[in-house]
């Protein structure tokens, strides 16, 4: 019976690295586990030729990490009567160790690929302990030691800091670019309106007007309020089309990559695939003056969503100046991690909330290490941005609310209905942004994005201005739906029939004037507008996000619902219900429904429960409203998955056929391996590699006829036990540098991958490559249950695994398959599964 040992060890190390549970000593290797066996594994009667042929392997080609002496190897030997030194199996090499003769681009990975996160977590234990071990050198060694293990802590805060200050420049230009449509500082046109008034000697204010401040029409000398209303008008659509325009045109010559939130794409590089270029530096200069753009534009997105990817791309970049991650896929990732917790904290002022964001909604890979980097990371990006005080509020945000009403349990049912409706918008706005994006791609409009940025952006301002509710900032709009009605507020929305003269008045609710009811009307407008404009906006090729538009959605809702259930309890005041509420006046706090609403449909959108109530309580200061806001999110979150399985971040990626294997998601079927593995039964044969058999030209013409990311190295063509595993990259980078630097070698020399060359070999030069040969792939049987390869693929972050009987190599399953088998299992297309 063959060995299965290899397989099943190999997968309890790689959970440990995981994990982080897996203690090493630098010298010894893992504590009470034994080294890896092979992946074929034969038995006697298969012959004791296969077994020789691995343990034969000396210090510089094992790929085992594993420094511990193999039980396995040991019976062999007696199997064999094969006296060996004792000391080859004393100490193995490691992958690091193979890669140093080799040229560089070995063990990196192709655009559009996905990374081995077995390989890469092996690879840096293996240069922890190559530290560690160094130490003992001297001075030098020890201070390049204490370097490496603070490197971590030194890059995300200087992520943290560099976020801080960029984030603190997006919010002032975007307050600025949003002012200017309206009209400019005379005295000093750098600063906003308010920024403007402020300066002001005059203490005379009109709304938020003062004498510094001239409107486009004043600057035309109309004075007509018909005139003066045209002029505001035509001028707030030029600057909205030209902001649009030059936003749109800034990403098609500069960084094609920079449009939309790009928290899809984050997610999927978080889980392991390779997007080259970004979150390089183009598109990082390029998404933060666009979004600046964008928004100031007036469309109906928000700048916050984008942060995630402009701090990934500064964490990008800081990751190259530290070798540790710059050579680590999976080490960069753990940087990432940090960075999007950094962007929300710096788009919400929230770091708690950013930390469990990024734990939540977009990290794959999250260990308590990466948690508390993440933590340091937000923090420290969020008091920079806090020192710079952008808003001028000594708040990182807009709508910090100033108020502490309580909240009543006759409320909760408000509050339920709130979540509902969240949920309920969300999903409706996922279905029809959905399948707006799909007739983007499919039809001639994707051919043509910049004049549909520019349609869009004339739609918007055409419709907006008449309306003050979505004339105004999003952000601006939120701020006064959550506050609370003062002495010193004369907007319709606080319209209420009040004794302005008592100061007593405004501590209990009153009934609606005439300027809360033609704002509910405008209210109701502006919800229906931006609900459905937000559909067709939302995935043009502009930079901008999601978070604020969905957010200023629900905080309408919540605003009206909260405004009917004021006066009902008014109206209702001595019924048992609500006695209760009204001792000494009644109480009903309408900013408390918008900001329940606002969390709500946000969660309906994008399905985040925990993070999102406390995004929300740090972004308000509302803790005392904690439960209302729980509540109302998972009322949400129930609501939208009995409705839309997915959230608009995962449709998007869907969408766009990345390979993303949510670990959210179960699988429940009875398929096996068999079902999934390729070739199948109309397929060619599979395309393998003899490991000492095969000429180089023959091996370059595999490569040029196939398209396969890697293939399995076998003994032999009749036989078909395996031996390995090598990546396509690795051996066209190998070939190549064989060809260049290895003297005699030529299209009819023998491509070694076994241990040995015989002696007595004639022809020409010999190419070996064994130390590109992975020695422990992981492999699976073809009776293995689905179930259980889906959750190898999720937690051991494989690329593919190979399916073996007795040690034969039967196939091969990829990512991919598993993808495009979750697919078909849901009736849906498996072609939308594009890349491997």
């Amino acid at each position: 019976m063959p060995v299965r040992g290899g397989k099943t060890r190999n997968r309890w190390e790689l959970e440990s690295l995981l994990s982080g549970e897996y203690s090493m000593d630098p010298e010894e290797g893992p504590r009470g586990q034994e080294a890896a066996s092979t992946s074929y594994g034969a038995s006697p009667r298969n012959g004791p030729k296969l077994r020789l042929g691995r343990r034969f392997s000396s210090d510089e080609e094992l790929l085992d990490t594993i420094t511990s002496k193999d039980p396995v190897l040991e019976r062999a030997e007696q199997f064999t009567n094969v006296n060996m030194a004792s000391e080859r199996f004393q100490s193995s090499s490691t992958i690091m160790d193979t890669l140093e003769d080799l040229p560089p681009g070995i063990g990196q990975y192709d655009d559009f690929h996905t990374i081995d996160w077995l390989r890469d977590v092996a690879r840096d234990r293996t240069r922890h302990r190559q530290v560690v071990k160094k130490k003992q050198n001297g001075c030098l060694e020890y201070i390049k030691g204490a370097h490496d293990a603070w490197s971590g802590w030194m890059c995300v805060l200087l992520v943290g800091i560099i976020a801080g200050c960029l984030a603190g420049v997006i919010d002032i230009g975007a307050s600025w670019l949003s002012d200017i449509k309206e009209g400019i500082c005379m005295d000093a046109f750098w600063l906003n309106r308010e920024q403007c008034c402020w300066s002001s000697n005059d203490t005379h204010l009109s709304g938020d007007h003062c004498k510094q401040w001239y409107s486009w029409a004043d600057m035309m000398g109309v004075k007509s309020n018909g005139g003066d209303y045209i002029v505001k008008y035509i001028f707030y659509m030029l600057w909205g089309c030209a902001f649009a325009l030059t936003a749109a045109m800034f990403v098609r010559v500069f960084a094609p990559y920079a449009c939309g939130s790009g928290v899809p794409e984050i997610k999927t590089i978080l889980s392991g695939f390779i997007i080259r270029g970004y979150l390089g530096k183009w598109t990082l200069l390029t998404k933060s003056v666009g979004m600046m753009l964008s928004t100031a534009a007036g469309l109906s997105l928000g700048k916050e969503g984008p942060y995630v990817h402009v701090v990934c791309c500064i964490g990008n970049i800081i990751s190259y100046f530290f070798p540790k991650y710059s050579k680590n896929e999976a080490k960069k990732r753990e940087v990432l991690s940090a960075a999007s917790a950094a962007g929300v904290s710096v788009a919400f002022g929230a770091p708690i909330g950013g930390v469990l964001f990024s734990l939540e909604e977009v990290s794959y890979y999250f260990p308590l290490k990466t948690l508390w980097r993440s933590f340091f990371c937000a923090l420290a990006a969020a008091f920079v941005l806090r020192s710079i005080n952008p808003f001028g509020t000594d708040h990182l945000v807009m709508f910090y609310i100033e108020y502490n009403e309580p909240w009543y349990l006759q409320e909760l049912v408000p509050f339920v209905l709130i979540g509902a409706l969240g949920g309920l918008l969300g999903s409706l706005f996922i279905k029809f942004n959905i399948k707006w994006c799909r007739y983007r791609k499919t039809s001639a409009l994707g051919k043509y994005p910049i004049i549909e940025v520019l349609v869009i952006t004339f739609v918007t301002t055409l419709l907006s201005f008449p309306n003050p509710y979505t004339r105004m900032n999003s952000s601006e709009l939120i701020r006064q739906l959550v506050s609370r009605c003062g002495p010193e507020d004369n907007s319709d929305l606080c319209g209420y029939q009040r004794n302005f003269t008592d100061p007593q008045a405004y501590m209990s609710s009153a009934y609606v004037g005439e300027g809360v009811r033609r704002a509910l009307w405008q209210l109701f407008l502006a919800l229906v507008f931006k609900a459905v404009i937000t559909v067709f906006t939302f995935g043009m090729k502009v930079p901008a996000g999601l978070f604020i538009p969905s957010m200023a959605v629900g905080a309408i809702m919540g605003r009206m619902i909260g405004i009917g259930m004021e006066q009902l309890v008014l109206a209702n005041k001595d019924s048992a219900i609500f006695k209760n509420m009204c001792q000494g006046g009644c109480m009903v706090t309408p900013g408390l429904y918008a900001m329940v609403g606002a969390a709500a449909t946000l969660g309906g959108v994008t399905r985040m429960t925990v993070s999102l109530v406390v995004i929300m309580f740090e972004l308000t200061g509302g803790l005392q409203y904690i439960v209302p806001l729980m509540l109302a999110v998972m009322a949400s979150k129930w609501v939208g998955d009995a409705l839309c399985k997915q959230g608009i971040y995962d449709a998007h990626i869907r969408l766009n056929g990345y390979p993303f294997l949510d670990n959210k998601e179960e699988f429940t079927h009875t398929t096996i391996a068999a079902d999934v593995m390729r070739p199948r039964r109309n397929d060619p044969p599979l395309s393998v590699i003899t490991q000492d058999t095969m000429t180089l030209e023959q091996i370059e013409m595999l490569l040029k006829d196939t398209e396969h990311n890697g293939f399995p190295v076998v003994v032999s063509m009749d036989s078909q036990y395996l031996v390995g595993f090598v990546t396509r990259r690795d051996l066209k980078l190998a070939i190549a540098n064989g060809r260049k630097n290895v003297e005699g070698v030529v299209s009819d020399s023998i491509v070694y991958f076994a241990n040995q060359i015989p002696s007595n070999m004639v022809g020409p030069a010999p190419l070996k490559l064994r130390k590109i040969l992975d020695l422990a792939p992981v492999t699976i049987t073809d009776q293995t249950p689905m179930e259980t390869v889906v959750e190898m693929f999720r937690k051991l972050g494989l690329r593919q695994t190979l399916v073996t009987v007795n040690g034969r190599l039967l196939g091969v399953i990829t990512k991919k398959d598993v993808l495009r088998h979750i697919v078909q299992l849901q009736n849906q297309d498996p072609d939308s599964i594009l890349f491997n």
